[in-house]
């Protein structure tokens, strides 16, 4: 049996910071996991460093379950996004190097494809109704057959989800220390339905609407930015409310037939169990590099499968193209699929990672090249320095601090 022999750690700023984790086995494979947390990436590239890495040296790089739980109950403190988004990066590599060892793409080691593509959504927004309208329309244009709508609150100087300039993605995270906005939960509760309507209005309702509250309501406001937009029939409403309450979940139910979907920040099953039990949500929006890795995740999904609830998996900038394609493969192979969020990279990228995936009339293939179908560059990535960044602190008006 291949043992592993290398275990290292890289980290590269190609746009936004990535941690990329790289498992050399004895007989010269390779395989690459993401290991990136948004504003905290030198925390886990230090627990890698540090704590994983040289625990795996001599391991049988076929284990992957038996890794798994060796670094999940071996280290005694578990959970949390540092302990579990290295896991996952260990996680990913291992299946990545399966995957080139038997010649196949990750998904058919996961049962083979259930659906022809991977149905995906774009990021439109805009400063302004009509700006976002032109938006949604360049995103349609392209073949989305869903697309998440933000546009800035009349009133306020600066809002989160907003694309700064003409490019196709948005960087978030943009100060050395956090940029501080205002927020005022009443204005944007007034004028949410007005875009909505907006945008229905315009294009119809061939296409699945999305839109993301950023944990920036209580329970009860809520069920009233639900109830208010039922009318335009949204695939979901994301992150309603803050997720560390779960039983509030119950609360927006009982107010609103809008579907919910939450999980982006969550580490673990634990952090899913109450909610997809009690079916409190209708999509889990857990992330292949900050639940655990491929390994993990799937076990998630099969809970959430008894219980009704479909997938709809966190898939946003910060996380690396290895984190994204590691997705797809799941996506690809799991019955209970819902939807999965892409948000295109920031120019660079594509010299450091070398991709397979393709996009064609709104589906997302991960492609048949081994493994994940992702190899990443070394010599490029060191052209790239770390660049500390961190993501913006909302307030509201009075000063206090809110969620963002």
């Amino acid at each position: 049996m291949a043992t592993i022999v290398a275990a290292e750690v890289f980290v590269t700023s190609p746009g936004r910071n990535y941690v990329t984790l790289r498992l050399t086995t004895s007989d010269g494979v390779t395989g690459i996991g993401d290991a990136t947390l948004n504003g905290r990436e030198l925390s886990v590239a230090s627990y890698l460093r540090d704590h994983v890495c040289p625990t795996l040296i001599g391991q049988e790089a076929d284990r992957i379950e038996h890794i798994w739980q060796y670094l999940y109950k071996g280290a005694y403190w578990r959970r949390g996004p540092v302990t579990m988004t290295a896991i996952a990066a260990v996680d990913v590599a291992l299946w990545d190097i399966k995957g080139k060892v038997a010649g196949l793409p990750v998904y058919q080691l996961l049962g083979g494809a259930v659906r022809d593509g991977v149905t995906v959504y774009g990021h439109a927004s805009g400063n302004t109704v009509p700006q976002l309208l032109d938006d949604v329309q360049r995103f349609l244009g392209r073949g989305f057959r869903a697309v998440r709508a933000q546009a800035a609150v009349p009133g306020l100087e600066r809002v989160y989800g907003m694309r700064k300039g003409d490019g196709v993605t948005y960087e978030p995270a943009d100060g050395a220390l956090p940029t501080e906005e205002v927020w005022d939960t009443g204005a944007y509760l007034d004028f949410v339905p007005t875009y909505m309507a907006a945008v229905r209005e315009k294009f119809g309702y061939g296409f699945q609407l999305l839109h993301d509250a950023h944990h920036r309501l209580s329970p009860i406001e809520a069920g009233r930015l639900g109830k208010s937009l039922e009318p335009y029939r949204m695939f979901w409403i994301e992150d309603p409310t803050p997720a560390e309450d779960q039983e509030a979940f119950r609360l927006i139910r009982q107010h609103t037939t809008t579907p919910l979907a939450v999980g982006e920040i969550f580490n673990s099953i634990w952090d899913c169990q109450y909610l997809i039990t009690n079916r409190l949500i209708d999509y889990i929006r857990t992330s292949v590099s900050h639940a655990g890795g491929i390994s993990h995740l799937r076990k998630i999904f099969s809970l959430a499968e008894l219980y009704g609830v479909r997938t709809g998996s966190h898939g946003a900038g910060d996380l690396s193209p290895a984190s994204f394609a590691a997705a797809l493969h799941v996506d690809l192979s799991v019955p209970n699929f819902g939807m999965q969020e892409y948000m295109e990279h920031m120019p660079g990228y594509e010299e450091v990672f070398t991709t397979s995936w393709r996009f064609e009339d709104g589906l997302m293939h991960p492609g048949d090249r081994p493994g994940i179908g992702v190899e990443f560059d070394e010599q490029a990535a060191a052209r790239f320095p770390y660049e500390r960044k961190y993501l913006p602190v909302n307030r509201l008006r009075d000063g206090s601090v809110h969620d963002w």
